[in-house]
């Protein structure tokens, strides 16, 4: 029966980060600092929800990374695999946390555990944004650690749109999805 779980996780882990990569992909807004938004932040919620903590992040990192891959956004495919894992990561850890407390349903713990993973999101790439564009010249023009800054900056009411809309979506989502048997074995990711 292990054997059967870890099979059912297995090829659940490869059907998150392929509808996380799709998703990422499917509308593609451009924003300020050469990044775009998506819905594909629903899809790492989600991952991190429906598989605990680490086959959840490493799902969501794989499919978000795959996307930058996929779709011309290679020099950010490292960082996005970082950051995108911890923002699921960290929302499965609060999203288990409040589901051991009575009184949370499975709503208030998905936009709970979104605002926590989703500021994740928001911190990892202002700091990416920076790294990218003054140290590895992303832009295509020398930029100055404040400029890159400031164009950074602009990025964060995308990227927390972005993250609103994943918010929401996965809230709506997780009430059914809640039920299904996908939990590891592992006390790593249960």
């Amino acid at each position: 029966m292990k054997d059967l779980k870890n099979t059912r996780v297995m090829v659940a882990a490869a059907l998150l980060a392929a509808l996380t990569c799709v998703a990422t992909m499917v509308i593609k807004i451009p924003t300020p600092a050469m990044g775009y938004v998506h819905i594909g932040d629903s899809f790492v919620l989600l991952s991190g929800f429906l598989l605990g903590p680490l086959t959840g992040g490493l799902a969501a990192g794989t499919g978000s990374m795959l996307s930058d891959l996929l779709g011309g956004y290679a020099p950010w495919a490292p960082g996005t695999f970082i950051i995108k894992t911890a923002t699921a990561f960290v929302a499965a850890l609060v999203f288990e946390a409040l589901g051991k407390r009575t009184g949370f349903s499975p709503a208030a713990r998905s936009i709970i555990s979104g605002i926590a993973g989703e500021s994740v999101m928001l911190t990892g790439y202002f700091v990416y944004n920076i790294i990218m564009l003054a140290v590895f010249n992303a832009g295509g023009e020398a930029v100055t650690l404040a400029a890159a800054a400031l164009q950074s900056i602009a990025d964060i009411p995308f990227n927390g749109a972005q993250g609103i809309i994943g918010i929401c979506l996965s809230t709506a989502l997780i009430p059914v999805l809640e039920k299904l048997p996908l939990r590891p074995y592992t006390g790593l990711s249960a």
